[in-house]
This record gives C-alpha cells, structure tokens and sequence, in this order.
C-alpha cells in the first residue's frame, strides 16, 4: 500500500522533469525529498544506502546512470563524480527528464564542476505546509491573492493549543501523525546528528559542537528577527564575527537554516529599505526543539510562540510560491515602517504580509494601518494587502486589506 502524501513539490518536480534533462531537488534531510523523487521515478541508486554504488560512480559513473528513466540518484553528493557525468549524459541523450538527483548538502563548489546551466533544473523541497498537512482547507489562494481576486468570506478553527502542537511537531513528513513529545524529542536527535556528524561531512571541517550548539539555540530565540551576526557574536556565542559567519554558512549548506532576504524597491519618500535578513529555520519546530519548548511553555510564553508563527506563515509562503518562483523577502524603512513577508512574481506584482498572533480589533487594526501605510511609499501598488491570524474570519475589511485565517491559506 502508498502511503505517500502528495506534494505540492509533485507539480513542480514534475514541470521540471518536462523542461530539463535532469532535476536537483535540494533541501532539509528528512523532508520527504526522496519519497516525492521516487514516485517519478522508474530506477533508483541509494548511494546512501548502498556504498558499492558510491564506489562504482567514482570509478565509471556512466554504469551508475544506466537504467530505466528517470533514474533517481538520492543523496548524489556522497559520489560528486556523479554531476559532471549526468550533464555529459544530459548533453549526449538530448531528451528531458533523465535523472533526478536528490541532495541533503550542498558540496562545495569546485573548478572541474560544470555549473549545470541549462540542463540541470532545481526544485527547492521544504517540510509540508499546514495545507499539505490537511489542516488548512485553502480556500484563501496565495495565486489568487497576487492577482488582486477578493477573499471571499470563510471561517477556520485552529485554536491557540493546537497551534502551538504544530509548532513543535512541525512540517516533518515522518512525524506528521507523532505526539509533540515524540516530535520534539525525534528533532532535538535531528539537530545532534546536525551538530555532530552532518556539518563535519560538509567540508571535513570539525567545528566546535559546543559553540555550534550555542549560536544554534541563540539563533533560535532570534527566529524570525534581523538579528545581526554582530549581536550573535558578541552576545550569544563567545564566537569571532569570522566564526559566526562560517558556521552560518554550514548550516546554509544542510539547509537548516534559510534566510528571509530584505526586499529591494524604489520607494517614494527619502527613507532606505534596511538590508539585513530575517532568520529562520528550515521549519520552526526546529527552533522549539533547539530551546527544548513543548505546547506547554509555548502556551505560557506568546512573545516566542508569535514568533515561530511567523516563521510558519513565512515558510508555508515559501512553499505556496515556489511554483511561481516568488521569492519571499520582508521589509522595514529607515523610519520604521515595516512588513513581514512580501511575496514577489516575476511579473512585479506583490503581496504584503503581517502576521499576528492575536486577532483582537485592536491589533488587526494597527496590523493593516501600518500595512497601508507602507504600502504608501512603494511605487508599484500592491496586488493586496493582508494580515494573517490563526483562525476565525477571512474576509476584505472595507480599507481593502485582507484578513486571513491560516488555517484557510493555500496555494
């Protein structure tokens, strides 16, 4: 029996595999990379599993590639062999959708490694969106609301316990149907064989698992704020400027750690957009195992449980997006003037995003003020204008600004 739960990844995987020779799907170990691989998949190599496969690429790749197609190479970095000769056999076959290569690490760039341009697609894999999980219905479209449609009127239950149980199970597909302890304690595992085994196999660099673990936990408690590598050195980490950077840059490379870029625009007054990045984890569950914070103490502390929501609204955006190669930033002025997520289309349009925890009159009111208010300075108008609570009403407030329950938000 298939067990697997399709992927909003399945539709991009699959327009991929129509345009390209082969297909790189990247992203966190364990968020179900290798089940949506396979099931587009006719041959599989586990090099992973199998270490004669590794050995054998190293020695003659080409006998590695052969069999039926698409052929999956799950974890192809542990044989880098392997890219130069997919994209010699991409180039020889002249025909899509040959190979799809699945990597948890991205290998460091070398000279004698062609950059896959043009044969190589990639698709971006996150851990599952409320959505895929089942527990958004979606009836608030993400594509709908960058193209200006109205939120038709709908009412979503996700209650302040429950969303703190997401928060701490997570996105993670093999953990979906696990008690938030059992979660919990399967992730604080995750983050130790990050800590102690996956960042060594990087680069072959051993880095310190104490401080390691020290500026994980310290960018834990700054998730999803403009914490500067300065503030993590100086007051978290007892680590160099230098440091911080290198070891932020590993866990780039396990995909542990993804970043929220400062949005570029032209706005009408004298003030300058800031340029720092927001930070995140791959899923903020990862965040809640780090500081090992169950439903319970998120129920007792909402200033951190506000902002792992954010961090959620700002992933499931993320994950929503990809097939439309949005790319989510966030943005605050010189003045003050802020918003939390901005989603942008090639086409220009964009959307704004404030999240809030509470859904008060009050706050929702102060939310869409200031998402107006910014809205102001920018040029090109917004395509909509809204802020994200966790349940009850979505509806159009009549200053046009959308409310949106995350529990209906969907591609």
């Amino acid at each position: 029996m298939n067990s697997y739960v399709s992927r909003l990844a399945d539709g991009e995987l699959t327009q991929a595999l129509n345009r390209a020779g082969a297909v790189l799907i990247e992203g966190p170990r364990a968020c179900g990379k290798t089940e949506t691989a396979k099931q587009h998949s006719a041959s599989v190599v586990h090099l992973d599993r199998d270490p004669s496969s590794a050995q054998l690429a190293q020695i003659n790749p080409s006998l590695v590639l052969s069999g039926e197609t698409p052929r999956l190479l799950d974890e192809w970095q542990l044989a880098p062999e392997l890219w130069n000769a997919v994209r010699g056999e991409v180039d020889s076959r002249q025909a899509k959708g040959q190979f799809i290569l699945t990597g948890s690490t991205a290998p460091q760039a070398e000279g004698s490694r062609h950059s896959g341009a043009g044969r190589i697609a990639r698709v971006r894999m996150r851990t599952m969106s409320l959505y895929e999980l089942g527990r958004s219905s979606g009836a608030v479209s993400l594509q709908q609301l960058l193209q200006g449609e109205p939120v038709e009127a709908t009412f979503e239950s996700l209650d302040y316990i429950e969303l703190t149980e997401i928060l701490v199970r997570g996105g993670w597909p093999a953990f979906r149907e696990d008690s938030p302890n059992d979660a919990s304690a399967n992730l604080a595992d995750y983050l130790e064989t990050i800590t102690n085994v996956d960042l060594e196999a990087v680069d072959g660099v051993r880095r310190d698992p104490i401080r390691l673990r020290r500026l994980i936990n310290a960018l834990a408690r700054s998730t999803a704020t403009e914490v500067t590598i300065s503030t993590l050195a100086r007051d978290e980490t007892s680590l160099s400027r230098d440091a911080v950077r290198e070891y932020l840059a590993a866990l780039e490379r396990v995909f542990i750690l993804e970043n929220q870029p400062a949005w570029s625009t032209h706005l009408r007054s004298s003030a300058t957009l800031r340029n720092e990045p927001k930070r995140h984890f791959a899923d903020p569950s990862l965040a809640a195992a780090a500081l090992n914070a169950g439903p319970q103490r998120l129920q007792r502390e909402p200033g951190f449980t506000g902002q792992l929501f954010e961090s959620l609204v700002v992933h499931d955006l993320r994950v929503f997006s990809a097939a439309l190669r949005g790319i989510v930033s966030h943005a605050r002025d010189s003045v003050g003037r802020e918003i939390d997520a901005i989603v942008q289309i090639p086409d220009g349009a964009w959307a704004g995003f404030e999240v809030k925890l509470a859904s008060t009159p009050e706050v929702v009111d102060q939310a869409a003020a200031g998402l107006l208010n910014f809205a102001e300075q920018v040029t090109e108008p917004p395509a909509s204008l809204n802020v994200v609570v966790p349940e009850g009403a979505s509806y159009r407030r009549p200053d046009g600004v959308n409310v949106i329950a995350f529990a209906a938000l969907g591609p």
